[in-house]
């Protein structure tokens, strides 16, 4: 059983260290993708406050496509170069956006939304979609963030099989 209660008293650094400890344990004996990436999206919305959205798009025929996620709904699809996930694919590195009313052709999924946070998902160079964070407020997210949550990344890469849920 995973207990987040303790992340309260935590500060943001311990907090998302105690979020890719329960990242690594939670998938390490699973092998099911949906799954993993579903109770992924759970573990950062319990540990990481101040979060409006946190969710996978994934690359199917050539556009990203919603995945599990936590928040109201999203898009459904996004195309490669467009917004701030469709950025992120297109350049290959991580998104980190302070205010997204500043962020040209940003696709507002959520009026709430003021800042956002997307890493890639690449795995032996080819991308597998993104891991996307949002927050009601304007920078929410710190180098900190991005460096954590392409960890999360990272750990998922290693036990997971892209191929199985995207085409």
């Amino acid at each position: 059983m995973i207990k987040v209660d303790a992340v309260d008293k935590m500060n943001e650094e311990e907090r998302l260290k105690y979020m890719l400890l329960l990242l690594k344990g939670q998938v390490g004996s699973e092998k099911d993708v949906l799954a993993n990436i579903s109770n992924a999206t759970a573990i950062i919305k319990a540990c990481v406050g101040d979060l409006n959205w946190a969710g996978f798009y994934l690359m199917k025929k050539g556009e990203l496509v919603l995945g599990p996620f936590q928040g109201l709904p999203a898009c459904n699809r996004i195309q490669v170069g467009k917004g701030v996930c469709g950025r992120a694919i297109e350049e290959g590195r991580s998104q980190l956006v302070p205010d997204v009313h500043l962020f040209p052709g940003h696709i507002a999924c959520d009026s709430a939304s003021n800042s956002e946070l997307v890493v890639p998902i690449i795995k032996n160079g080819k991308a597998y979609g993104v891991l996307d964070m949002d927050s009601p407020s304007k920078n929410r997210f710190k180098d900190l963030h991005r460096v954590y949550f392409e960890r999360i990344v990272d750990v998922l890469n290693q036990y997971t099989d892209w191929e199985k849920v995207t085409e």
